[in-house]
């Protein structure tokens, strides 16, 4: 009996393939389901190179910018929901991805990262292209690898899909030496894995959720906030019946931005330091406010001492370290939204309901007297209003289920107030870290993930020089992202704030940029510009008509600003709604200082 055990465990190892590192990697990601990755060649990792030459069943995207692969990485993630993934070299490719994995962390979202290494016997020795690409990502990754036998490839890899996707999704990187790919090895993926200091939770405690339904059916003016984890749990379905059940007004973040449909009665749009004048002052007045997936940064408090004062809160996310990190919590519960607001759709008692829709009718009656003051364009000029441009891209693309991306600045903001989303994975912007250079790439991304999808990329003239490089690879491999440049001939966002806070010293925020037009030529893509209200709607047509891709050149009117706005450390209800000192003569209101 024992001989023949050992018969067969000899000729199950026969039927194993001995496979070099490099080839490893490729199989991994086939069994991962991994069809497109992001990329960069060098030196240590050309045995990579080597194999995806012949590689049938992954699509190899050639990048002009390691920090652009990360970005495309991360925006394929957004729309899809599985990791992007990305492959660069080792020292100053692998040093290049920092800010990308940096932005991925912060705002949530899961891209596994290959980096290359010197060889085992040369780590610490300053060899050429080393960097300690482990210490030197620690801070701003999920989880890091460094692999050190070949034999531990195919299960990092396991292990790395899995934390990446799991609990609160994030980046992971694998640090990988010349030769772990060069050495051999027999192949086995193994099917499960072992990590016993890794256990995210994602069943809700019921005590609690029953707590939280009791104290909403309570609440006479209760506010759901709509976070990024609504969007990273699929959890928009749940958050909108529930909304509806109990006649809940619903404010969202800028990462929650499509969580819950804004073109809905009950949605107040972004709350914040640009938020809606509504949301901030029911966000201010509630008296209950319940959290979902959202980490209550400062750009969402503002002061917090002053950030729902009489108000009881319930925070749900996966991330206990989340919960009460920034406000305290008075119900906490941990674990993945879906699930929790599942459960207690569950348990919704009907009678309850009724016992405080009149409150809820005199709530939702103040909310919509606070509608009635409204942000408007506070500069009038010959030129393009920047606000007119994105409403009008609004108009005529809303019916096309549009992917918008953005960069980070003004433009940003406009979109995030004036485009309304209604589905989750719409839109691609960076939150937590406010990486200028995202949104191009981001949009690369999410255009390969998405091909037969219109995918446009918002951009101001200062974001979108950060990383055009990548229209040479939309170029290559004809993706046809559509960029709409708002050129206001400024940093937009920093001159406003110069305007306000430093006496009009616009120091070193004066743009000069090149002709996009002809830029847009130079690299083989296709470029127009818009300077008459007259010809934006058709130049917005022809855009999306136009195959490949396409930069369109708004010239907007540079002193124009992005109202509400809440001055960093002042409560969110001191929403100021124009440019004017102490008292606003326009809107005869009190909220401008």
């Amino acid at each position: 009996m024992h001989k023949m055990t050992e018969n067969i465990a000899k000729e199950t190892r026969r039927e194993l393939k001995t496979l070099t590192g490099a080839q490893i990697f490729l199989e991994c990601l086939k069994e991962e389901g991994v069809n497109e990755i992001f990329g960069y060649p060098g030196g240590v990792i050309l045995h990579i190179y080597d194999e995806l030459y012949s590689c049938d069943f992954i699509k190899h995207y050639l990048v002009r910018h390691e920090q652009g692969a990360i970005h495309a990485a991360e925006g394929y993630a957004r729309v899809t929901g599985k990791p992007g993934v990305a492959l660069v070299t080792s020292g100053p490719g692998a040093c290049n991805t920092i800010t990308g994995l940096a932005n991925a962390y912060y705002d949530g979202y899961p891209i596994v990262v290959f980096t290359g290494q010197v060889a085992s016997n040369l780590i610490g020795n300053d060899a050429f292209q080393e960097a300690d690409i482990v210490g030197i990502t620690r801070p701003c990754c999920k989880h890091n690898y460094l692999v050190k036998d070949v034999k531990d490839l195919p299960r990092i890899i396991k292990e790395a899909f899995h934390i990446a996707t799991t609990g609160k999704p994030g980046p992971v990187v694998i640090d990988m030496p010349k030769d772990v790919l060069v050495n051999k090895t027999e192949f086995i993926y193994p099917e499960k894995i072992h990590l016993p200091g890794y256990n995210p939770t994602y069943n809700g405690h019921p005590l609690q959720i029953a707590k939280a339904l009791n104290l909403l059916y309570k609440a006479e003016r209760p506010v759901i906030m709509c976070g990024g984890g609504v969007i990273a749990s699929e959890a928009s379905e749940e958050i909108f019946k529930l909304a509806k059940v109990l006649n809940i007004p619903v404010v969202n973040t800028l990462m929650g931005t499509g969580g819950f449909p804004q073109t809905d009665e009950l949605s107040l749009g972004m709350v914040g330091m640009h938020g809606t004048y509504w949301a901030n002052h029911a966000v201010t007045n509630c008296d209950v406010l319940f959290a979902v997936g959202a980490r209550f940064s400062d750009r969402v408090t503002g002061k917090i001492s002053k950030f729902c004062c009489d108000a009881k809160i319930v925070h749900i996310d996966i991330d206990p370290c989340s919960i009460s990190k920034n406000v305290p919590v008075d119900i906490p519960i941990v674990g993945d939204a879906k699930s929790i607001l599942g459960d207690m759709l569950g348990i919704i008692n009907p009678q309850e309901i009724q016992k405080k829709a009149e409150d809820k009718f005199c709530w939702i009656q103040q909310i919509n007297e606070w509608k009635k003051k409204k942000a408007e364009p506070t500069v009038n000029s010959h030129k393009l209003n920047p606000l007119k441009v994105i409403e009008q891209i609004y108009e005529e693309t809303k019916d096309k289920n549009p992917v918008i991306a953005t960069e980070v600045g003004q433009h940003q903001m406009w979109t995030a107030l004036l485009y309304k989303f209604d589905r989750p994975r719409n839109f691609v912007s960076s939150g937590g870290l406010g990486t200028m250079g995202f949104g191009f790439p981001a949009a690369m991304g999410a255009q390969v993930a998405c091909p037969d999808r219109l995918v446009i990329n918002v951009a101001g003239d200062g974001s979108i020089q950060m990383n055009i490089q990548e229209l040479a690879t939309c170029v290559h491999y004809n993706i046809p992202v559509k960029t709409f440049i708002i050129n206001n001939g400024y940093l937009g966002m920093v001159r406003q704030w110069q305007e306000r806070l430093f006496n009009e010293h616009y120091s070193h925020t004066v743009m000069t940029g090149p002709d996009y037009v002809k830029l847009a030529e130079a690299y083989g893509a296709t470029g127009f510009r818009v300077e008459k209200e007259e010809d934006l709607i058709p130049t917005i047509h022809k855009a999306i008509e136009t195959p490949g891709p396409v930069i369109v050149d708004f010239i907007v009117e540079s002193m124009e600003a992005v109202f509400p706005w809440v001055l960093a450390g002042e409560p969110i209800c001191n929403v100021l709604l124009c440019k004017g000192q102490n008292k606003c003569q326009k809107h005869n209101c009190d909220n401008c200082i």
